[in-house]
């Protein structure tokens, strides 16, 4: 079994490594590779179609020394088995799901050619990385992409090929961040969700336009972690941390709950992978989502420790799980202390006796809109807010 040696650029699995004196070959290339070689009928035939593929992409043709390192890898390909398999069946692997986060920012200031580059631009980076992980692309979900890691064959490595993937992907967003600001285009980022278990492959679709793919509850479960990572965040399931604990570090674990599963999921967030040197760098710093709400709240400010008998009425706007954002028709001072009470349909709660300080505040026509964080709240009503705000990122 290949393990990558160098610290700084990991070596792709042996099918997809590049020629030494030919260029990169694109990410989209790399996948037809991965097809095209697997699905020719005879070994000359394989080498040809590699060489017109490399050639089609670099302009150059291998030399002979370039030819017969390649010939060399090709019993590795034989041996892995055709792909995708032709028959569904029950598999275990490891799976990626990477969402950019900004797209309408980005739709909304600029020209749809441009627009359209830019994206183009960071789905062939990602895709860049995922092929040189070994890792196959399944498809494009509006602004996501699933990446499939056991594919055309299971390998003992998949899951920690998936954590250096992601980890990877999100220093390339940095990158690519980096060349957005000297373009002036407002910045783009990145959510990953990693988990391993056993779906269901196989060709799925009408029998004019079939396709491999994946399904099963394990494949919702990733993409449910992706929405529920935030910008420049990794999340991994405990299914992969128990694989990877020993090279990756990570936070304490974090109950999540899940539309469509009974018990909350435990779920890190993926901090480095010391033994490669590689660390994920976190875009932004919240420490919750916020979600959008509509919740009447019942305000009245704390003076000297005293509640005071004023109430102020206002209308919770959104929500996270350390504050949340309150409009009211009248103003509160800045760095005021408040009592709140509010209810928490969704999870048939009624919160009450909970504080916050108002940390900012800013004035819209004739409503003042309180940004506040909680200073004091029951592990009781704290454990209802995160479930609420879970429950509403779970629907989005």
């Amino acid at each position: 079994m290949q393990r990558f040696p160098s610290l700084t650029r990991p070596v792709p699995p042996p099918i997809l490594a590049p020629a030494p004196n030919a260029r990169a070959v694109p990410w989209w290339c790399g996948g037809l590779l991965s097809v095209n070689f697997m699905r020719t009928s005879s070994r000359s035939d394989t080498l040809e179609a590699l060489q017109s593929l490399i050639a089609r992409a670099t302009g150059t043709r291998l030399n002979a020394a370039d030819q017969a390192e390649m010939a060399a890898l090709l019993p590795a390909a034989d041996a892995a088995g055709p792909y995708p398999h032709d028959t569904p069946g029950q598999r275990g692997m490891a799976l990626l799901v990477a969402g950019i986060r900004g797209l309408p920012d980005l739709l909304a200031s600029q020209p749809d050619t441009s627009a359209v580059a830019v994206i183009d631009r960071c789905f062939r980076r990602l895709g860049e990385v995922a092929v040189r992980y070994g890792g196959s692309i399944d498809h494009f979900m509006r602004d996501s992409l699933m990446v499939l890691f056991g594919v055309p064959a299971a390998r003992e490595d998949d899951v920690e090929r998936a954590v250096l993937c992601a980890v990877e992907m999100q220093m390339a967003m940095r990158d690519l961040n980096q060349a957005h600001l000297d373009e002036r285009l407002p910045p783009l980022f990145l959510g990953v969700g990693v988990h391993t278990g056993t779906v269901m492959a196989g060709h799925f679709g009408a029998p004019v336009c079939p396709g491999f793919t994946v399904l099963g509850d394990d494949v919702d479960l990733v993409v449910r972690m992706q929405s529920f990572s935030l910008r420049g965040q990794v999340l991994i399931s405990d299914a992969v941390y128990q694989r990877c604990w020993g090279m990756a570090s990570a936070s304490a674990p974090m109950q999540v709950c899940i539309k469509g599963r009974s018990q909350p999921e435990s779920l890190r967030e993926l901090v480095a992978v010391p033994s490669r040197r590689l660390k994920v760098p976190r875009q932004e710093f919240r420490r919750s989502h916020r979600v959008e709400a509509r919740l009447p709240c019942q305000c009245q400010q704390v003076q000297d420790g005293i509640v005071t008998p004023h109430v102020v009425h206002g209308t919770v706007r959104d929500m996270g799980y350390h504050g949340l954002l309150l409009v009211t028709d009248e103003p509160l001072p800045l760095h005021a202390e408040v009592r709140l009470g509010f209810d928490l349909a969704l999870v048939n709660y009624r919160a009450t006796d909970v504080y916050a300080r108002v940390i900012t505040l800013k004035q819209e026509g004739t409503e003042w809109m309180a940004g506040m964080e909680f200073t004091t709240i029951s592990p009781e009503c704290s454990a209802k807010v995160q479930m609420f705000v879970q429950v509403l990122v779970g629907t989005r």
